[in-house]
Parts: structure tokens; sequence; C-alpha cells
């Protein structure tokens, strides 16, 4: 059974979709300077804030796969899911499972700056500013699919 696409779901979506978007070009950047060698002055903010510090550590990688990418593939998962998948009736609660998913890898992320590198990354402050929103909005639709009409 489809899932009701009214004109606020739809916006929901367009949201969510907007949202992954963003968060795959921010986590594009982050996974560029990865692999760079060059200082990126934009995040350069002394020793609090430095991407280069966080992109760079051992926890940048897990497995061997950059963090970046395992976040640009999350979010174009989130993107398909908003778009093209958008009408199937699961299509909320699968979003929220994969958000909340993000969202645990996120946090556990920003835990390591917090409280192992002593460190910032602006980048991955926006991913997570970014999954934490899709992560609302999927809640919100979550709930209201479950709601009697």
């Amino acid at each position: 059974m489809p899932f009701a696409m009214t004109s606020r779901v739809k916006i929901i979506f367009a949201l969510i979709a907007s949202c992954a978007t963003v968060g795959m070009a921010v986590s594009s950047v982050s996974l560029y300077h990865h692999y760079g060698s060059s200082k990126t002055s934009y995040c350069d903010l002394g020793q609090n804030f430095n991407c280069d510090i966080v992109n760079r550590s051992t926890y940048s990688t897990v497995f061997g796969i950059p963090d970046a990418l395992i976040g640009i593939l999350g979010y174009a998962g989130l993107l398909g899911l908003a778009t093209r998948y958008r009408m199937q009736a699961r299509a909320p609660i699968v979003l929220l499972l994969a958000s909340l998913a993000g969202l645990a890898f996120a946090l556990y992320l920003t835990y390591i700056e917090a409280f192992v590198l002593a460190t910032w990354c602006i980048l991955c402050l926006s991913s997570l500013a970014m999954i934490l929103v899709i992560t609302a909005l999927s809640s919100y639709l979550t709930a209201s699919s479950k709601a009697p009409a």
C-alpha cells in the first residue's frame, strides 16, 4: 500500500532529500581532505577547531574505509529513500532506522572529537547537524504515518 502523500509529507521528504544532499557534499569535501596533504585553511581555527587533525587521525577510518566515504554512502541511501522510494508504505520507518544508525555513528565520532582528540571539525559538526535534522524529520514522518487519518 502506498504512503499517503499530503503536501506536508512531500515537503518533509524534500527537506530530507535536501539535507541528504548537503550531507553528501560535506562528506565529499571531508573525503577529499582526508586524502589530501595540504592544510585546510578554512577549517584550521587553532587547536580546538582543526579538521585536519580529526580527518587524518586513526579514528578517521573504519576497517580501512574513510568515515567520510561511509557518510557519502549513508547520505546517498537516505537520498534514495526520500526520493525514489518515498511512495512505499515502509519508507518512513526505513528512513527512521537508517537515520538513527547514521546518527549513532555521528555521535560516536563526536564523542571521539570531544573526549579523545579534544579537537572539533566543522565539517563533522555540519554532518552531525544534517543527520540530526534528517532523524527528526524521519521521526515525524513515522509518527504521522501511524496516526489515524
